[in-house]
């Protein structure tokens, strides 16, 4: 059961008493163990809380559309579970993409790099907050299967869920590894093709991971029948692609003091989204190979964003992503139609999904 009466925060308070419990596992373990699992700690600050709201609102689809219900200990935990595993991917994900912020405090190796150097310890600091970052985004992944499990270890439904989970994590890793692909791979790929790769890489490692996969998971955990999870899955992916496309729009157009990364940012680390294969489409071959020379360059200064930024909205590009956002928003709201699902539920994903496809930040 959880307190106040406020399932978000039932859940922060999960992730706080295991984050403690880590810290009594380490007690002995010397300085050093005590500050990777502050770093870890850290990582798990912030953010919306989007998988876990998901997650619980899944849930609350299926078990309230036969009685009122109140979330237990199992989908709360596998809500936390979900934000553990979303603090690794972000550590991963900034240490690939050599960002040097989140949520508009240092990125995690940034953060270990300081570390290092405030410590006076030998060796080169960048180079160690690239390691630590690596292991932290390991540990994570750990605290988030354990945490997990000691959820589901009294469910009636831990099979189904385990399953959920396990596609999640497969699915969300080979979307970050095409997404790294294609920053190498595009030039080799037929132009024709570089829209619906973008799309692929959005729906494995976005749309699944950040919607779809924890609203079955909740779904699961409350013993939802076939016609339920076709619903949520078929409401799910389409959210979960409008929020990835916004996600793309913002990392070219968002404002730095909103998002907390410098404006232009998937520019200078060279994402090829949507926006950027729908702008190469409409660009003449020189205009082209320029447009191709400056994305992916780290040293972008102002003018240069602005310019590229310019370009995408000149072509259409912007246009066209907007249009497929509001789709995909007209879809996910036809699927909840008639759904054999909890009311004031189906309410609730229609908030998340505004949100999610109308954000700022």
């Amino acid at each position: 059961m959880y307190s106040d009466g406020d399932p978000i925060e039932a859940v922060s308070q999960r992730l706080d008493s295991f984050v403690q419990d880590q810290r009594a596992v380490v007690g002995d373990w010397g300085d050093e163990a005590a500050r990777f699992v502050d770093a870890g700690a850290a990582a798990l600050r912030g953010g919306k809380r989007l998988r876990a709201r998901f997650c619980l609102t899944g849930w609350q689809a299926v078990a309230a559309h036969r009685r009122p219900a109140t979330p237990g200990a199992d989908v709360i935990t596998a809500a936390a579970a979900l934000e553990v595993f979303q603090a690794a991917a972000l550590v991963h994900d900034d240490l690939v993409d050599n960002s040097d912020t989140r949520r508009g405090r240092p990125a995690s190796h940034r953060a270990l790099e300081a570390a290092h150097r405030s410590s006076g310890w030998d060796g080169d600091a960048a180079e160690f907050g690239r390691s630590a970052a690596i292991l932290l985004g390991d540990l994570l992944v750990a605290w988030s299967d354990d945490l997990l499990e000691t959820g589901l270890s009294e469910s009636a439904h831990a099979a189904a869920a385990r399953g959920v989970y396990a596609t999640m994590r497969r699915d969300v890793t080979i979307g970050q590894f095409l997404d790294v692909a294609e920053e190498a791979a595009f030039r080799s790929a037929p132009e024709s093709e570089h829209a619906a790769r973008a799309l692929r890489v959005a729906s494995l490692k976005s749309a699944r991971y950040s919607v779809q996969q924890p609203l079955l998971l909740g779904a699961a955990l409350a013993g939802a029948d076939a016609a339920q999870n076709d619903a949520l899955e078929a409401f799910g992916h389409p959210v979960g692609m409008a929020f990835q496309l916004r996600d793309d729009v913002l990392g070219v157009f968002g404002d730095a003091a909103v998002t907390g990364k410098p404006s232009g940012d998937d520019l200078r680390e060279g994402k090829r989204t949507l926006l950027v294969a729908y702008a190469r489409e409409n660009l003449a071959p020189g205009a082209r190979r320029v447009f191709d020379e400056l994305v992916g360059d780290p040293a972008l200064d102002d003018e240069q964003v602005a310019s590229l930024q310019s370009t995408i909205i000149d072509t259409g590009a912007l246009t066209r992503v907007e249009a497929h956002i509001a789709a995909y928003a007209g879809d996910a709201d036809r699927a909840l139609r008639g759904a054999p699902l909890d009311n004031a539920a189906v309410s609730t994903l229609r908030d998340l999904a505004r949100a999610a496809t109308a954000r700022v930040s």
